[in-house]
């Protein structure tokens, strides 16, 4: 008898905890926005194009022929953030967005130094 009770135990413990994790019933950590922006040259003031722009490590866009990029649903909060193109020197930087307000994001590239 006693090992029922501790097995009924058990699973009574087990789906307390399980429903206490049910994430429907939690507001969500954060909101989302998104990142748009454009990316130029330093010295020309020209637009880079094929920059690759990435936010938190995985959420990544291509600027185009006019240096423009966006990314959606970028969770809100504390982003760092890294703009990579040939011939310049890697950007790196953080930003606070804010849920449901786009964050605009114009960058400036140096050209990469050859030693």
């Amino acid at each position: 008898m006693k090992s029922y009770a501790r097995v009924a135990l058990a699973a009574l413990v087990l789906l307390v905890v399980a429903t206490a994790c049910n994430s429907d019933a939690l507001p969500p950590a954060s909101g989302f926005t998104s990142v748009q922006g454009t990316v130029v040259d330093g010295a020309s003031n020209k637009p880079v194009a094929g920059a690759v722009v990435t936010v938190d490590t995985v959420l990544t866009a291509t600027t185009d022929a006019s240096g423009k990029f966006s990314i959606d649903k970028v969770p809100s909060g504390i982003v760092d953030y890294t703009v990579q193109a040939s011939g310049y020197t890697v950007l790196s930087s953080t930003a606070n967005l804010e849920p449901g307000k786009p964050f605009e994001l114009d960058l400036t590239l140096a050209a990469a130094t050859t030693h």
